[in-house]
């Protein structure tokens, strides 16, 4: 049994503007996003595409086959957004009643009784508790000697970007402290480098990375780990416009206690990347609390 009534539906395609396959201003990887920040949803998943595959389409049939809970989260989180967006950019109301009318809605949910057979929870973004002991992991890094330390560095890279379908490839070869790998985004190639070392990474070994990406494919790039941070003068040795981005350790324990996508976080610092030319931008300037 449907979720939602049609003519509520029909409500709620006026409300978030699904006319067309739209769903407000989200762009294809907004909507993704957005869905698997503030519900933990993986909004790509095929099963939601049965209707066609446009954010609109994708959005109605989520919320008539989900179970009820997880339709009044989205519901919510999805005002919460109209509202912020709406205040922000000054666009008047253009929905008779909006908030009245959707609360309706949201009280005929959640009188409806526990969710019926055919209703499922959705397939989530992410393993959050296995985000969680990652992120202890790695806290108790250093309570291990070096080579013990490198071998558990590798394997929870190697586990964090599985974590979010990145396909890592293994093994990830062990070098000193030095770990090598590979993963998939958005169907690119990231070549993989990380260190764990009590001092800063400097320009040598950034011009080093970049030289093994140099000998690859045109289209290679490179994410490198330095749990100790980069120097500010390697960083300006280094120079603009590499195929490099640099993630530090306090970038990576943000990412898992801040339960961030580490497939978002990657994507962020390639575009802020491509837009300033500079390897380095901390997750806190990308993601701002």
């Amino acid at each position: 049994m449907p979720n939602i009534r049609a003519i509520d539906m029909m409500f709620l395609d006026d409300l978030f503007e699904m006319g067309g396959g739209y769903v407000l201003n989200f762009s294809n990887s907004t909507f993704s996003r957005f869905f698997a920040d503030e519900l933990n949803v993986d909004i790509d998943d095929p099963m939601y595409a049965e209707q066609g595959g446009s954010k609109g389409k994708r959005l109605r049939c989520f919320l008539q086959n989900v179970d009820v809970p997880t339709v009044l989260r989205t519901l919510k989180a999805l005002w919460e957004y109209r509202e912020a967006s709406r205040q922000r950019d000054g666009k008047p109301e253009t929905v008779q009643n909006a908030q009245g009318r959707l609360l309706s809605v949201i009280n005929c949910l959640e009188g409806k009784p526990d969710a019926q057979p055919a209703e499922q929870a959705p397939k989530p973004a992410f393993d959050r508790p296995k985000l969680l002991a990652l992120r202890n992991d790695l806290i108790g890094f250093v309570q291990l000697t070096p080579q013990a330390r490198g071998y558990a560095f590798e394997t929870l890279l190697r586990d964090l970007f599985n974590v979010f379908g990145l396909e890592a490839r293994e093994p990830f070869r062990l070098k000193g402290e030095q770990i090598d790998g590979s993963f998939l985004l958005q169907g690119e190639t990231y070549l993989v480098e990380a260190k764990w070392q009590d001092a800063p990474t400097g320009v040598a070994d950034l011009h080093t990375f970049h030289g093994k990406l140099e000998q690859k494919a045109a289209w290679t790039r490179g994410l490198f780990v330095s749990n100790s941070g980069f120097t500010v003068d390697g960083l300006i040795a280094f120079g603009r416009g590499k195929r490099v981005v640099c993630m530090d350790g306090l970038d990576l324990f943000e990412t898992l206690s801040r339960e961030l996508p580490l497939n978002h976080v990657v994507e962020r610092k390639v575009r802020r990347a491509a837009e300033t030319g500079l390897p380095f931008a901390r997750v806190r300037d990308l993601f701002p609390t």
